[in-house]
Protein backbone atom coordinates (compact mmCIF):
# COMPACT_ATOMS: atom_id res chain seq x y z
CA UNK A 1 0.00 0.00 0.00
CA UNK A 2 1.47 3.35 -1.07
CA UNK A 3 2.09 5.98 1.58
CA UNK A 4 1.99 9.70 0.90
CA UNK A 5 5.12 11.69 1.79
CA UNK A 6 4.71 13.84 4.92
CA UNK A 7 3.40 17.28 4.09
CA UNK A 8 6.32 18.82 5.97
CA UNK A 9 8.80 17.22 3.54
CA UNK A 10 7.01 18.77 0.60
CA UNK A 11 7.03 22.20 2.19
CA UNK A 12 10.75 21.92 2.97
CA UNK A 13 11.51 20.84 -0.60
CA UNK A 14 9.49 23.74 -1.99
CA UNK A 15 11.24 26.19 0.35
CA UNK A 16 14.65 24.85 -0.67
CA UNK A 17 13.75 25.19 -4.34
CA UNK A 18 12.62 28.78 -3.80
CA UNK A 19 15.85 29.55 -1.95
CA UNK A 20 17.96 28.11 -4.79
CA UNK A 21 15.99 30.10 -7.34
CA UNK A 22 16.40 33.29 -5.31
CA UNK A 23 20.14 32.64 -4.93
CA UNK A 24 20.54 32.26 -8.71
CA UNK A 25 18.54 35.44 -9.25
CA UNK A 26 20.73 37.44 -6.85
CA UNK A 27 23.96 36.07 -8.31
CA UNK A 28 22.78 36.89 -11.84
CA UNK A 29 21.90 40.43 -10.74
CA UNK A 30 25.27 40.81 -9.03
CA UNK A 31 27.06 39.63 -12.15
CA UNK A 32 25.07 42.06 -14.30
CA UNK A 33 25.85 44.95 -11.96
CA UNK A 34 29.56 44.04 -11.86
CA UNK A 35 29.78 43.79 -15.64
CA UNK A 36 27.99 47.07 -16.17
CA UNK A 37 29.38 49.23 -13.35
CA UNK A 38 32.46 47.50 -11.98
CA UNK A 39 32.91 45.69 -8.69
CA UNK A 40 34.02 48.73 -6.70
CA UNK A 41 30.92 50.71 -7.58
CA UNK A 42 28.32 48.12 -6.58
CA UNK A 43 26.80 47.90 -3.10
CA UNK A 44 24.46 45.31 -1.61
CA UNK A 45 21.64 47.86 -1.80
CA UNK A 46 22.18 48.18 -5.57
CA UNK A 47 21.88 44.42 -5.98
CA UNK A 48 18.75 44.26 -3.84
CA UNK A 49 17.13 47.02 -5.88
CA UNK A 50 18.04 45.25 -9.14
CA UNK A 51 16.33 42.08 -7.91
CA UNK A 52 13.42 43.98 -6.38
CA UNK A 53 13.94 42.76 -2.83
CA UNK A 54 14.98 44.14 0.54
CA UNK A 55 18.71 43.92 1.35
CA UNK A 56 17.81 41.82 4.38
CA UNK A 57 16.81 39.02 2.02
CA UNK A 58 20.29 39.10 0.44
CA UNK A 59 21.82 38.51 3.86
CA UNK A 60 19.27 35.79 4.53
CA UNK A 61 20.45 33.90 1.43
CA UNK A 62 24.18 34.64 1.73
CA UNK A 63 26.32 34.78 4.86
CA UNK A 64 27.72 38.15 3.77
CA UNK A 65 29.21 40.18 0.95
CA UNK A 66 32.24 37.90 0.69
CA UNK A 67 30.07 34.85 0.07
CA UNK A 68 28.08 36.66 -2.60
CA UNK A 69 31.36 37.73 -4.25
CA UNK A 70 32.66 34.16 -4.06
CA UNK A 71 29.62 32.65 -5.73
CA UNK A 72 29.56 35.38 -8.37
CA UNK A 73 33.21 34.58 -9.06
CA UNK A 74 32.15 30.98 -9.68
CA UNK A 75 30.05 32.17 -12.62
CA UNK A 76 33.15 33.75 -14.16
CA UNK A 77 35.24 30.65 -13.43
CA UNK A 78 32.71 28.46 -15.23
CA UNK A 79 33.13 30.62 -18.33
CA UNK A 80 36.91 30.66 -17.94
CA UNK A 81 36.89 26.87 -17.76
CA UNK A 82 35.09 26.71 -21.10
CA UNK A 83 37.54 29.22 -22.61
CA UNK A 84 40.55 27.19 -21.46
CA UNK A 85 39.04 23.90 -22.61
CA UNK A 86 38.21 25.34 -26.02
CA UNK A 87 41.86 26.18 -26.81
CA UNK A 88 43.43 23.05 -25.35
CA UNK A 89 44.50 20.29 -27.71
CA UNK A 90 45.65 17.22 -25.78
CA UNK A 91 47.52 16.00 -28.87
CA UNK A 92 49.59 19.19 -29.18
CA UNK A 93 53.04 19.67 -27.60
CA UNK A 94 52.78 20.63 -23.94
CA UNK A 95 54.45 24.01 -24.50
CA UNK A 96 51.86 24.90 -27.15
CA UNK A 97 49.06 23.86 -24.80
CA UNK A 98 50.39 26.02 -21.97
CA UNK A 99 50.87 28.99 -24.29
CA UNK A 100 47.31 28.67 -25.62
CA UNK A 101 45.83 28.43 -22.12
CA UNK A 102 47.77 31.35 -20.68
CA UNK A 103 46.70 33.42 -23.68
CA UNK A 104 43.06 32.41 -23.20
CA UNK A 105 43.30 33.29 -19.50
CA UNK A 106 44.63 36.77 -20.30
CA UNK A 107 42.06 37.36 -23.03
CA UNK A 108 39.16 36.32 -20.81
CA UNK A 109 40.35 38.39 -17.86
CA UNK A 110 40.86 41.52 -19.96
CA UNK A 111 37.39 41.10 -21.43
CA UNK A 112 35.89 40.63 -17.94
CA UNK A 113 37.58 43.03 -15.48
CA UNK A 114 35.14 42.13 -12.66
CA UNK A 115 36.54 38.60 -12.76
CA UNK A 116 39.96 39.94 -11.78
CA UNK A 117 38.51 42.29 -9.16
CA UNK A 118 36.40 39.53 -7.56
CA UNK A 119 39.30 37.09 -7.49
CA UNK A 120 41.72 39.65 -6.06
CA UNK A 121 39.20 40.75 -3.42
CA UNK A 122 38.91 37.20 -2.12
CA UNK A 123 42.64 36.52 -2.36
CA UNK A 124 43.30 39.43 -0.03
CA UNK A 125 41.51 37.51 2.71
CA UNK A 126 43.34 34.93 4.78
CA UNK A 127 42.17 31.34 4.72
CA UNK A 128 40.95 31.70 8.30
CA UNK A 129 38.93 34.79 7.40
CA UNK A 130 37.34 33.04 4.44
CA UNK A 131 36.37 30.08 6.60
CA UNK A 132 34.69 32.46 9.04
CA UNK A 133 32.91 34.58 6.45
CA UNK A 134 31.88 32.04 3.81
CA UNK A 135 29.84 28.90 4.34
CA UNK A 136 31.34 25.48 3.70
CA UNK A 137 29.07 24.85 0.74
CA UNK A 138 30.01 28.17 -0.89
CA UNK A 139 33.72 27.53 -0.32
CA UNK A 140 33.31 24.09 -1.87
CA UNK A 141 31.70 25.58 -4.97
CA UNK A 142 34.43 28.22 -5.21
CA UNK A 143 37.15 25.61 -4.80
CA UNK A 144 35.52 23.43 -7.44
CA UNK A 145 35.39 26.38 -9.84
CA UNK A 146 39.07 27.21 -9.38
CA UNK A 147 40.29 23.61 -9.40
CA UNK A 148 38.27 22.86 -12.53
CA UNK A 149 40.15 25.59 -14.39
CA UNK A 150 43.52 24.64 -12.95
CA UNK A 151 43.01 20.94 -13.78
CA UNK A 152 43.20 21.74 -17.49
CA UNK A 153 46.55 23.49 -17.02
CA UNK A 154 47.80 20.78 -14.67
CA UNK A 155 47.06 18.15 -17.32
CA UNK A 156 49.18 20.05 -19.86
CA UNK A 157 52.02 20.51 -17.38
CA UNK A 158 51.95 16.84 -16.44
CA UNK A 159 51.95 15.86 -20.10
CA UNK A 160 55.07 17.96 -20.52
CA UNK A 161 56.72 16.22 -17.56
CA UNK A 162 55.81 12.81 -18.96
CA UNK A 163 57.27 13.75 -22.34
CA UNK A 164 60.47 15.05 -20.77
CA UNK A 165 59.81 18.62 -21.90
CA UNK A 166 59.09 20.02 -18.43
CA UNK A 167 60.90 19.43 -15.17
CA UNK A 168 58.39 20.86 -12.70
CA UNK A 169 58.03 18.58 -9.66
CA UNK A 170 54.56 19.72 -8.59
CA UNK A 171 52.28 20.73 -11.49
CA UNK A 172 49.46 21.56 -9.06
CA UNK A 173 51.62 24.04 -7.14
CA UNK A 174 52.84 25.64 -10.35
CA UNK A 175 49.29 25.95 -11.72
CA UNK A 176 48.14 27.64 -8.51
CA UNK A 177 51.16 29.96 -8.58
CA UNK A 178 50.53 30.92 -12.19
CA UNK A 179 46.87 31.66 -11.40
CA UNK A 180 47.76 33.93 -8.48
CA UNK A 181 50.64 35.73 -10.21
CA UNK A 182 48.61 36.05 -13.40
CA UNK A 183 45.88 37.96 -11.57
CA UNK A 184 48.49 40.47 -10.39
CA UNK A 185 50.01 40.86 -13.82
CA UNK A 186 46.58 41.43 -15.32
CA UNK A 187 46.17 44.47 -13.11
CA UNK A 188 49.36 45.79 -14.72
CA UNK A 189 47.85 45.20 -18.15
CA UNK A 190 44.71 47.10 -17.18
CA UNK A 191 46.64 50.06 -15.79
CA UNK A 192 48.97 50.07 -18.78
CA UNK A 193 51.75 51.86 -16.87
CA UNK A 194 55.25 50.52 -16.33
CA UNK A 195 57.35 52.20 -13.64
CA UNK A 196 61.10 52.34 -14.23
CA UNK A 197 64.09 54.22 -12.84
CA UNK A 198 66.02 56.46 -15.27
CA UNK A 199 68.63 57.22 -12.62
CA UNK A 200 69.01 56.25 -8.94
CA UNK A 201 66.01 57.69 -7.10
CA UNK A 202 64.48 59.21 -10.26
CA UNK A 203 61.39 57.28 -11.45
CA UNK A 204 59.64 57.54 -14.75
CA UNK A 205 56.66 55.82 -16.27
CA UNK A 206 56.21 54.15 -19.61
CA UNK A 207 53.51 52.18 -21.31
CA UNK A 208 52.93 48.46 -21.29
CA UNK A 209 50.39 46.74 -23.52
CA UNK A 210 48.19 43.73 -22.83
CA UNK A 211 50.14 41.85 -25.52
CA UNK A 212 53.38 42.48 -23.63
CA UNK A 213 51.83 41.19 -20.43
CA UNK A 214 50.49 38.13 -22.24
CA UNK A 215 53.90 37.39 -23.74
CA UNK A 216 55.56 37.81 -20.35
CA UNK A 217 53.12 35.46 -18.62
CA UNK A 218 53.58 32.83 -21.33
CA UNK A 219 57.37 33.09 -21.13
CA UNK A 220 57.28 32.95 -17.33
CA UNK A 221 55.00 29.90 -17.29
CA UNK A 222 57.23 27.99 -19.70
CA UNK A 223 60.41 29.01 -17.89
CA UNK A 224 59.02 27.82 -14.55
CA UNK A 225 57.84 24.56 -16.09
CA UNK A 226 61.33 23.92 -17.47
CA UNK A 227 63.36 25.10 -14.50
CA UNK A 228 65.02 22.84 -12.00
CA UNK A 229 63.53 23.22 -8.50
CA UNK A 230 65.70 24.97 -5.94
CA UNK A 231 67.21 22.81 -3.21
CA UNK A 232 67.37 24.08 0.37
Amino acid sequence: MAHDAPAGDGRRSAAAARRRAREKEIIAATREQFDRRGVRNVQIDDIAVAVGINRAIVYRIFSGKEELFALTLVSYLDELHDALASVDDPDAPAADRVEAMVGAFVDYALAHPPFVDCAQTLMRRTGEELLEEISESALFRLGRGISGCLAILVAALQAGVNAGDFTVEDPNLLANTLYASGLGALQLARVGILVTEVAPGIPTVGEISPDQVRDYLVASALALARSRPARF
